[in-house]
């Protein structure tokens, strides 16, 4: 199933346009790409500018003009009087094409652009800003972006005259653009999850500190930032806070969930990254908190009631997700229950593969002794043709032993065929217990995933494939996150050694999975190259060695 994910071609215009509103001023931030040149021709050098065809207007009166009337800004309809801070050439910025945040830029990617400040000071907080694209000299392609102390109003959007953004100064996360097309993708100081996965239900709960000190004191009245030192403190309030909130049933019966993890987090205009041990900025930090609900395979209904609505958050958007995707809702007063109910007509269960037996011992000695009895047919078949041609009689118990040999060595063969380690059936041997391994993580509980490990995994290495494995899926950006393993590919498997019913093996697999987490699902895969021993083990194959030659995401 698949998820769709919208991209803002806004963020890849050719110019784009960032504002950055504070208590005194607004800063205007452009990065002018060549197609745009003509309509933000006001800004070229005077040489450049008469080159190119126009008149001999001096660049001070063309800057002036520029920041009145080119691209303006209206604080409460009256235009402010902007001035440049800077103004050159630059590289232009790679950006994320999902979250529009800034990537490092590959040089041969490089993109040369005309990069501009502007500055409008005002004396009074304005009620509202109204920005204004460049008409007179020419339309431009410009997606532009606005943030209010720090706050990001929208995602990227196309710029056009008349875009006016209401401000907010006691809290700048409510400052709006009318249009509900400018609206930012986290616009709720508060949103719900519920995700139902086989043997475990988890709820996340996001919410602003600044908008949990409208019920609970957490000592950030008038503060402007959350020190690192009190992250510990303010997430042990707000836990305690939610503990009251926000109740859960499944399958109609009021459960207590434990709570799985804590994390401050770092929204922007389209992603969520757990924050540790740094200072943040009040209005714009959030911090999700997990609950974790132990189950018996797969619920048939899940219920979460919300009861926290003001005038600040008269609606919440929220979701359920499961193996067919998110199911987005907006809870209100009137419609307060966040619902799952299993439409799943195939849900997918965690199940083990099974290993391909060892060898018997009838295959082990076949394995050797086939070669041994097919040199003895040979040798009983000549003696056989020896004896007729030569006495022109057919000796009874010569032929009975050929033929037996014949039949041994025929049986030989096949057995051995059955369990040859040929490169598909190692192959095969390495991707089923690299399942196996993979989907005990798909149960919940220590002990319950080393008894699943165990059926796989023998001996020291049952500990540390536990311990690896566990790294592996987890994503250290996001609080420790495990992923959920979807597909195992095992790219290639040659025998190294084989010493009796111990195999070294090499092999290089990938690994894809995803977990929904802080409202997203993200996407892993990891690859891997390594020496693996496999032995057999009361009668199974298990992994018994392994030895991580490369690990690499890709």
């Amino acid at each position: 199933m698949a998820d769709a994910i919208v991209r803002s071609q806004a963020m890849f215009a050719d110019t784009i346009a960032e504002y950055y509103v504070e208590d005194n001023h607004l800063r205007l931030e452009l990065e002018i790409g060549i197609n745009d040149v003509a309509a933000f021709r006001n800004l070229l050098p005077d040489a450049l500018y008469q080159r190119l065809g126009y008149d001999e207007t001096p660049l001070k009166e063309r800057l002036s003009k520029f920041a009145t009337e080119d691209m303006p800004v209206l604080a409460d309809g009256k235009k402010l009087v902007g001035r440049f801070t800077s103004i050159g050439p630059a590289t232009r910025p790679l950006r994320d094409q999902i979250t529009g945040e800034v990537l490092p830029t590959p040089e041969d990617e490089e993109t040369v652009v005309i990069r501009a400040t502007i500055v409008f000071p005002f004396d009074e907080r304005p009620e509202s800003l109204t920005l204004v694209a460049p008409r007179e000299t020419g339309m431009a392609n410009i997606g532009f972006v606005l943030y209010h102390k720090g706050v990001a109003v929208n995602d990227y959007r196309y710029l056009s005259s008349g875009n006016t953004v209401n401000l907010d100064w006691q809290d700048a996360w409510y400052s709006s653009f009318p249009e509900r097309s400018m609206r930012r993708q986290y616009y709720s100081p508060m949103t719900g999850f519920i995700y139902v996965e086989p043997y475990e239900v988890r709820k996340e709960i996001i919410v602003r500190p600044a908008d949990i000190q409208r019920y609970v004191d957490l000592g950030l009245a008038g503060a402007t930032t959350i020190p690192a030192e009190r992250h510990d403190e303010i997430k042990e309030k707000i836990v305690e806070f939610l503990s009251d909130h926000f109740p859960v049933k499944i399958d109609g019966e009021s459960v207590e969930g434990s709570v799985a993890r804590v994390n401050f987090l770092r929204r922007s205009l389209r992603s969520s990254v757990v924050v540790d041990n740094q200072d943040l900025e009040l209005l714009p930090a959030t911090v999700g908190v997990i609950y974790v609900f132990p189950t018996d395979g797969l619920p048939q209904t899940v219920e979460m009631e919300w009861d926290l609505f003001n005038d600040k958050t008269p609606t919440i958007p929220a979701a359920t997700v499961d193996q067919a995707g998110p199911l987005p809702v907006i809870l209100e007063p009137d419609f307060s229950t966040l619902r799952w109910e299993n439409f799943l007509k195939f849900p997918e269960l965690p199940t083990l593969t099974n290993i391909q037996k060892p060898p018997t011992v009838l295959q082990s000695v076949a394995g050797w002794g086939r070669w041994l009895m097919l040199a003895l047919s040979i040798v009983l078949l000549a003696g056989l043709l020896r004896s007729l041609f030569t006495k022109r009689t057919l000796s009874v118990p010569l032929l009975s032993f050929s033929l037996s040999a014949l039949a041994i060595t025929v049986v030989f063969f096949h057995q051995h065929r059955q369990v040859a380690m040929n490169d598909e059936r190692l192959t095969q041997l390495v991707g089923d217990l690299l399942h196996n391994v993979y989907r005990a993580f798909d149960y919940r509980g220590e002990e319950v995933i080393y008894d699943v490990l165990e059926k796989s995994v023998s001996g020291e290495l049952l500990t540390e494939i536990y311990l690896e494995t566990q790294k592996g899926l987890e994503l250290a950006n996001q609080g420790g996150a495990r992923v959920k393993v979807k597909t195992t590919e095992v790219n290639n498997a040659e025998l190294r050694n084989r010493d009796g019913n111990r195999l070294t093996i090499e092999s290089d697999w990938k690994v894809s999975g995803s977990v929904g987490h802080w409202g997203h699902i993200h996407q892993r895969t990891n690859g891997y190259r390594a020496n693996l021993e496999i032995s057999v083990i009361d009668g199974v194959w298990k992994l018994t060695g392994l030895e991580i030659l490369e690990e690499q995401r890709l």
